[in-house]
């Protein structure tokens, strides 16, 4: 695999190690996502892959979420229902239907897009330390990356809007009694138990492991309807003439900055109070 700017990709033994690196709070801007789409779409081809684990070399962040930058750069009149989906979405549903087997480490925070980037994968497991959240509506948005589709899927609709509508911050072992991570492990445990597992599965018969991947998919129905409609719901929130002052108070409150987003709940709690989220 090429070298890219944001990351770096390893494979020993049938499992590929995908290192999120891009200081300062591993931002999912526009240089990420491109690595990202670099390696996703380099993986169908890999016979030599039979796992793939995304980590981050950052033990404060995973992905911090997607650039807010980005999101005021996207059009604001897509106000009619789409009939397929795209961009972000085709993203998230290539790293989901890979044929191997795709696991987040969780390490740090993994907020927005960080967090749906973490569902669209097979398995999450997540240090205990971890701090995970969905903070879109607090901004004037909705989860765009496939959150309102994945999260009810895992937890069920009361919790999953607890998530989405209350946009706090989640520590992992709450996370993983509600199902948004397998399991939630001590940091120390984390990383030799993701890798032994990696190791379990890419040992096993690869056809097997895709059938197997596949029938359990089958289970839980296509995602593909709900996906456009969330898509729809967030191109409607676009248009709000209010967004990018929202935005713009975030940014200058200190979002996307290590320090704000140490701890983003409250800054977008205080910039909301102020007036400005």
């Amino acid at each position: 695999m090429s070298e890219y700017e944001s990351l770096r990709v390893g494979v020993d033994g049938g499992v590929a190690v995908v290192t999120l690196d891009h200081a300062p709070v591993n931002l999912l801007d526009a240089t990420m996502i491109g690595d990202l789409w670099g390696v996703v779409n380099s993986l169908p081809e890999r016979d030599d892959v039979r796992v793939v684990v995304v980590r981050s070399a950052d033990p404060e962040f995973f992905i911090a979420h997607a650039d807010l930058h980005l999101i005021q750069q996207l059009p604001r009149d897509v106000t009619e229902r789409g009939s397929e989906i795209t961009g972000i979405h085709q993203f998230m549903e290539q790293w989901r239907t890979l044929p191997q087997v795709t696991i987040a480490q969780l390490e740090g925070r993994a907020r927005g897009g960080g967090s749906e980037f973490a569902l669209s994968l097979d398995l999450r497991f997540a240090a205990t330390d971890t701090v995970l959240s969905q903070p879109e509506v607090s901004v004037g948005i909705i989860p765009g990356g496939g959150g309102t589709q994945r999260l009810p899927r895992l937890m069920g609709r009361g919790r999953a809007l607890e998530i989405v509508l209350g946009c706090a911050d989640f520590d992992a072992e709450t996370a993983e009694r509600y199902g948004w991570v397998n399991r939630a492990l001590p940091p120390d445990e984390l990383g030799p138990f993701v890798e032994r597992l990696a190791r379990r599965i890419a040992a096993f018969p690869p056809d097997a492991v895709r059938r197997a991947k596949a029938a359990v998919d089958a289970a839980v129905g296509t995602v593909e309807d709900g996906l456009i409609e969330e898509a729809y719901q967030f191109n409607r929130t676009l248009a709000d003439p209010d967004l990018d002052s929202r935005l713009d108070g975030a940014l200058a409150g200190g979002a996307q900055t290590r320090e704000g987003e140490l701890d983003l709940g409250a800054l977008l709690e205080r910039a909301g109070t102020e007036g400005t989220p």
